[in-house]
């Protein structure tokens, strides 16, 4: 190397030193947490002092800002392509999905100020790449202000937990509602990324822990990925945090609310979540949930070390987690997923624990004089080991095969643009078909009295049924035979945990649109029971597994209407349908063309 550039080296070597690269988070003396502007001011500045950084964004929010993205490779690449070629994994980061909750932004800007700038932790780009989101929820974290989270204890100011159409976000990764999340599946499906960490603040009761976590290893995760995590990630992790001096346990709930000495329980994530989602994925996840009553510094101190150390993992881990994610890719789409059961929804058993010590601080119970309710009172200068029963057993709930393809009918254009987003491929009809297909049909059904995440919920039941039907031009053939056969299950299988009929993306077929008038039914009723024997014993039938049935004229002679020809056939039928016969299969293959 010569004089010259050596010089030049040296030069810029001493003037980025010279730059004052303190956070803004490190000035505040730990105290407060930058703004959109002076995040992305810094994310850029350290973008542009490193050859091996870089930025882009996702898209737009719906009040116009833009959501970044860093991309940090030890080559500077920023295509997924290109660093595999590499032989390197990806690792997504995010935080500030829920704004109020940013210690993750400030932890991962001083990690990447010290890896990028004052060239620390290095060796964690050796077989690795990082993808950071410093705010995925980039309207919500300007509603800043210091009384957004009344349960934490600090930054001065946080942002707010919901977007601007108050969605939250990380209840809207399958459906996908918020413009904010439909950009980043398309990121996700773009770079599926072999680690993806998602970073939080908890509430709930006082305990020592500075920071929880959860990964998914209670069902829905493929059984080699869901074993790593078990057997090689957590023995890890929480050993190397230990000895960083934050242990670390489970992210738990309590039997009873706020209530440790209850019980601890936990289980399998649903995919409206970041775990639960990257599940049905194939892609081991983190949630980190650092604990809301500790300061501020202390919970970015130990998310500092969390990354740090997973990091670390990953990195010497990347052979045995890019094996098991292909082996899990190509599993999921091949021939033999299809013909065992797939598990739609576990629950948590409540009868198998296993005892365990955790760590909390004493408190009291009383009978509160103001509200009549439990009033618990924590003494954190009393640290206590408790031994508790943690429930983590999941058992498997709803099960069915999988077909070999659904066909979504073409004038359900919002779940055929959703299903695109999620990386999913499918084939369209160039010309109306008739289909011999599998379906459901609904009963039992409840709508939940208040919306939920803007959707009005439904919980149903559902029975088998066969027909043929008439499927029209543009219709959505979705095969099975690919990598994301759970996430197509999880949307279209009404059964399954946050499928698309509980979000209501099918409610207008739980409504009957067309009536019968009392006093034309009136007639007509006494005119079928007289004239057929099996009407009458049907009706006699439904009364009695029915008694409110009989308060109501209207219930009753819309009964009578349900058995006329006049009925809507399609009333409370699943428009979905599931193809099994491989001879159908192969006749939409001559009709149908892969969807741009």
């Amino acid at each position: 190397m010569n004089r010259f550039l050596i010089l030049i080296l040296v030069t810029i070597s001493f003037s980025l030193s010279a730059q004052d690269w303190r956070t803004y988070y490190e000035q505040s003396e730990f105290k407060k947490t930058p703004g959109y502007n002076e995040t992305i001011e810094f994310c850029n500045r350290l973008a542009s002092s490193s050859p091996i950084a870089s930025m882009t964004n996702l898209g737009q929010s719906p009040q116009g800002r833009s959501i970044p993205m860093m991309i940090i490779d030890r080559d500077g690449l920023t295509s997924p392509d290109a660093i595999r070629a590499k032989g390197r994994v990806i690792t997504l980061i995010q935080a500030c999905i829920h704004p109020g909750e940013p210690d993750g932004k400030d932890a991962m800007l001083v990690l990447l100020r010290d890896m990028l700038i004052h060239r620390k932790h290095k060796d964690l780009l050796e077989n690795s790449s990082i993808l950071f989101i410093p705010i995925l929820n980039v309207d919500g974290h300007e509603r800043l202000g210091p009384y957004n989270r009344i349960n934490q204890n600090g930054p001065d100011e946080m942002g707010w937990r919901t977007n601007a159409t108050n969605l939250n976000l990380n209840r809207d990764f399958l459906k996908a509602d918020a413009p904010e999340m439909q950009h980043w599946l398309v990121m996700f499906s773009k770079w599926l990324p072999e680690f993806f960490v998602d970073i939080h603040t908890t509430d709930g009761a006082d305990f020592q822990y500075a920071l929880t976590y959860d990964t998914e290893v209670y069902g829905t995760l493929e059984s080699g990925i869901t074993r790593w995590l078990k057997n090689i990630y957590e023995p890890r992790i929480t050993s190397k945090m230990k000895e960083s001096g934050f242990p670390i346990f489970p992210y738990v709930q309590f039997r009873n609310w706020h209530d440790p000495r209850s019980g601890l329980r936990t289980g399998a994530a649903p995919p409206m979540i970041s775990q639960g989602y990257a599940a049905l994925q194939n892609r081991p996840a983190l949630l980190i949930e650092t604990h809301m009553l500790k300061d501020y510094k202390t919970r970015v101190d130990a998310t500092i070390q969390m990354l740090v150390h997973t990091l670390f993992i990953v990195n010497h881990q990347a052979e045995s987690l890019k094996t098991l994610i292909d082996m899990a890719d190509k599993s999921t789409a091949s021939p033999a997923f299809r013909k065992q059961e797939y598990i739609l929804k576990w629950v948590t058993s409540k009868t198998d624990s296993t005892m365990v010590d955790f760590e909390g601080f004493d408190y009291k119970n009383i009978k509160s004089d103001l509200t009549g309710g439990d009033w618990f009172i924590y003494d954190n200068t009393k640290p206590v080991t408790m031994k508790l029963p943690f429930f983590n057993k999941t058992i498997p709930a709803i099960g069915t095969m999988l077909p070999d393809a659904y066909i979504v009918p073409a004038e359900w254009t919002e779940v055929i643009s959703r299903l695109k987003l999620h990386g999913i491929k499918m084939d369209l009809l160039t010309q109306p078909t008739e289909v011999k297909v599998k379906s459901y049909k609904f009963r039992d059904f409840d709508f939940r009295k208040t919306p939920n995440e803007g959707r009005h919920m439904v919980t149903t039941e559902v029975d088998d049924i066969e027909e043929t039907r008439v499927f029209p031009t543009g219709s959505a053939i979705i095969h099975t035979n690919q990598r994301t056969a759970k996430v197509i299950a999880g949307i279209l299988e009404p059964m399954a945990a946050g499928s698309f009929v509980e979000w209501g993306f099918f409610n207008a077929v739980f409504e009957q649109k067309e009536y019968s008038e009392t006093y034309v039914m009136e007639t007509m009723a006494r005119e079928m029971l007289d004239r057929d024997p099996e009407v009458r014993k049907a009706f006699e039938a439904y009364k009695l597994k029915n008694p409110d049935f009989v308060k109501s004229q209207w219930d009753i002679l819309n009964w009578f209407y349900s058995q006329t020809p006049y009925w809507d056939k399609n009333f409370l039928k699943y428009p979905v349908g599931k193809i099994y016969e491989t001879a159908v299969i192969n006749q939409l293959r001559k009709v149908s063309l892969p969807s741009q």
